[in-house]
């Protein structure tokens, strides 16, 4: 992952109950097309990126923050009241957050890397630009 060490980040979900800093830039941002990243989202895709844990502070809500696990060893959180996505996690991967980035307030200089999962992608979805495809997830995940 990438990292600026003076950059703070701050986001959160759409009704304000949960609020979180991060200590630095996310990695790569990647659109996410599989099946599940579009049910969770409610739309063509989800635009993530990782976050190392230590990286990522709840300020506020941890007592409104739910966990769903969409499948084995995936968790995806989100606001138990307003129902915004926050992150994901994977049990085999305990140091990385997915984190859900138009949850962030803040601007940051970069853009999406690639499209993965696009095997899976919705029929109705064109991808049209220049950004790597990946069947499956990125190589190097």
């Amino acid at each position: 992952m990438q990292a600026e060490a003076s950059m703070r980040l701050s986001g959160g979900c759409l009704c304000g109950a949960v609020r979180y800093e991060l200590d630095r830039a996310p990695g790569p941002i990647v659109l996410c097309h599989c099946g599940q990243c579009r049910k969770a989202q409610g739309s063509a895709f989800a635009t993530v990126a990782p976050v190392a844990v230590e990286a990522f502070r709840l300020v506020r809500g941890v007592d409104r923050l739910r966990g769903f696990q969409s499948s084995p060893g995936k968790w995806r959180s989100f606001c138990g009241d307003c129902g915004s996505p926050i992150h994901s996690r994977r049990d085999d991967r305990p140091a990385v957050l997915r984190l859900r980035v138009g949850s962030l307030d803040d601007p940051f200089d970069q853009r999406p890397a690639a499209h993965i999962h696009v095997a899976s992608k919705a029929a109705w979805w064109t991808i049209d630009d220049a950004l790597p495809q990946y069947p499956g997830i990125e190589p190097g995940r």
